[in-house]
């Protein structure tokens, strides 16, 4: 009777095992299935743009924005809910369309793009907040400083460029991020202190 215990047990642990490496080699090929599946969008420049707006004595708005900038987004599903976006902007290529105020803002007073020339923002998560519109979160590198913001999405739609073939996505992007955060220039009665942005964006996929 032990010897018929002993045995059983270790049937168990051995189905217990071989269910687990099932288990572990399905859910591997899972995610490589879906990692296999992924595309990667990239921006088309000649119609995209990364402007922002911010309030001067608090009774009008300057409007700029970063004439080099790149985007990328990896996802597998057509609904971009899986998407992974990764952001690039060139800080010496800000413009407010006044040469002497986009030299100071340059300069060390703010951005310093001597010291922090580039400005990052990678996505951590992205939720569907409604048929077209999404919550973006991520990481926001700027000045020196890493902090999470959340950005509002708005897919504009997709179709197929007639001359590359290629298919297209087109989205808006807005949010609000605080200069001060990220220790960007002092508070100022001059300056406000929350900078708008306002970005469209065409991707070509593949």
């Amino acid at each position: 009777m032990e010897t018929y215990l002993l045995n059983f047990a270790s049937s168990i642990v051995k189905q217990s095992s071989t269910m687990k490496k099932f288990f572990l080699i399905c859910g591997t090929a899972l995610l490589t299935a879906s990692a296999s599946f992924a595309q990667t969008w990239s921006l088309d420049k000649a119609h995209s743009k990364l402007g922002f707006s911010i309030t001067h004595m608090k009774i009008s708005e300057v409007d700029g924005l970063f004439k080099n900038f790149d985007v990328k987004v990896t996802s597998a599903k057509p609904d971009f809910t899986d998407a992974v976006i990764e952001l690039t902007a060139d800080i010496n290529s800000v413009n407010t369309d006044n040469d002497m105020r986009d030299n100071h803002i340059k300069g060390a007073d703010y951005f310093d793009a001597a010291k922090y020339p580039t400005m990052t923002f990678k996505s951590t998560s992205i939720k569907k907040t409604g048929a077209k519109t999404y919550a973006v979160t991520g990481n926001l590198t700027m000045h020196g400083v890493t902090k999470p913001v959340t950005l509002n999405a708005t897919l504009n739609g997709t179709g197929e460029n007639p001359m590359s073939k290629k298919t297209m996505a087109g989205f808006k992007v807005s949010g609000v991020i605080k200069r001060s955060d990220f220790g960007v220039g002092e508070e100022s009665a001059m300056l406000g202190n929350e900078v708008t942005l306002d970005s469209k964006l065409e991707l070509a996929k593949g």
